[in-house]
């Protein structure tokens, strides 16, 4: 049996399925082709739908001999048909595709998603427990050092966004070159301690995963002095997320700016008329796109 893993949507639970499946003893496919043509194959049949789900698709497609590919489940918001069932949206929108089974990124949950999987694909629960085992160390996030929060002539600014962007460098197109072009330094939320995040998003109060990684990162990042301003990154083609985004920023206490990011974006002329306030220090919010 093959089972596929997904080079996207977030790639750091491959960390721990891909060393687990291969100690099993079960064949491992990843996509090989360039992610521009998968982007482009994800497009054909979901025109209309945010970039991150098109470039999934795209994989799952290039994909479609394996018998299972396993994908990391997403945070979702409200409203967000992706973020909270995004196997049977995909299931249902796409015909033939192979079978899907989304599995927690990583705790206890991930490693009893891991051992059911493994079960299935070997029946061999003696092979299954030792091998997950050796590999359960993998299923705690790493030790993560925050991110140098300044950088000599740039004004800093923090990039909060979903990690299916913020970890995804082909999605975000030419947005850290047009961030450093405007003289900004890029602090990413998708870079920040993952236990702060969701500590400072708990404190929140937001409802819901996706809101609460991004409120979260708001928190942790907007009381820092080198941050003299916050970028919300959202998918484009999302109008539940450009929203959540947009209520945060309104309550933001620094100059803020929501951007829809994709591929093919081109049209940066909010970007750097934020960025000009930013280095002028002005808190003005009546250019296009800022709240």
């Amino acid at each position: 049996m093959n089972v596929g893993l997904l080079d996207t949507l977030g790639s750091r639970y491959r960390r721990f399925w891909e060393p687990y499946l291969n100690d099993l003893g079960v064949g491992v496919v990843q996509g090989s082709m360039p992610k521009s043509e998968a982007y482009a194959l994800g497009q054909e049949s979901l025109a209309g739908e945010p970039p991150h789900v098109q470039l999934a698709l795209g994989r799952i497609l290039e994909l479609g001999q394996a018998d299972l590919i396993v994908l990391p489940q997403l945070e979702g918001i409200e409203g967000d048909p992706w973020g909270e069932a995004f196997v049977d949206v995909l299931s249902q929108r796409v015909s033939s595709l192979p079978n899907l089974l989304s599995v927690p990124e990583s705790g206890q949950a991930a490693a009893g998603a891991a051992a059911e999987l493994g079960t299935h694909l070997i029946h061999n629960p003696g092979v299954v427990r030792r091998a997950l085992d050796r590999h359960r160390p993998l299923l705690t996030p790493a030790r993560e050092a925050a991110p140098e929060l300044s950088a000599a002539s740039k004004r800093s600014v923090a990039v909060i966004g979903p990690d299916v962007l913020l970890s995804e460098p082909f999605l975000l197109g030419e947005l850290p070159a047009r961030l450093a072009a405007s003289g900004l330094h890029a602090v990413y939320s998708s870079e920040m301690p993952r236990a702060t995040v969701l500590e400072r998003g708990l404190r929140s109060g937001a409802g819901t995963p996706g809101l609460r990684a991004l409120a979260g990162a708001q928190l942790a990042l907007e009381g820092k002095s080198a941050v003299r301003g916050l970028v919300f990154v959202v998918p484009a083609r999302s109008r539940v997320w450009r929203q959540a985004a947009e209520r945060l920023a309104a309550g933001a206490r620094k100059p803020a700016l929501v951007l829809e990011v994709a591929p093919e974006m081109s049209d940066f002329a909010a970007l750097d008329a934020f960025a000009q306030r930013v280095t002028l220090g002005v808190a003005a919010r009546t250019t296009e796109g800022e709240v």
